[in-house]
């Protein structure tokens, strides 16, 4: 089973999330990712993330100088990413509880 279309989804709430935490950048969030076991997470997965939850208005975007060197993008949610966030977690709660239920038989 290919599972790169339940990622996708995946992905974008657990990445909201991390912002959700506190400004940060597409490093921090990689490693905060990979640290919780999205092992198999790189640049060219996380970006189109970013650029995709940018675009729709869910987090905002701003550059400045690193104190390492280069300019860097630092991420913050916004309000409407708040509430996308909040939608995400409330569905991915009754799918899991759902699906956990079919596929392990766990009561409700």
């Amino acid at each position: 089973m290919d599972d790169t279309q339940l990622m996708k989804g995946i992905l974008e709430g657990c990445v909201l999330s991390v912002i959700a935490r506190g400004e940060t950048y597409g490093y921090e969030i990689l490693t905060e990712m990979e640290a919780v076991g999205f092992d198999d997470l790189g640049e060219g997965t996380l970006y189109p993330v970013l650029t995709r939850l940018d675009k729709n208005g869910f987090i905002s975007c701003r550059k400045a100088k690193s104190p390492l060197g280069p300019i860097r993008k630092y991420y913050t949610i916004t309000d409407t990413g708040k509430e996308r966030l909040e939608g995400f977690k409330e569905n991915y709660r009754k799918i899991s509880e759902s699906t956990n239920r079919v596929l392990f038989g766990e009561e409700k």
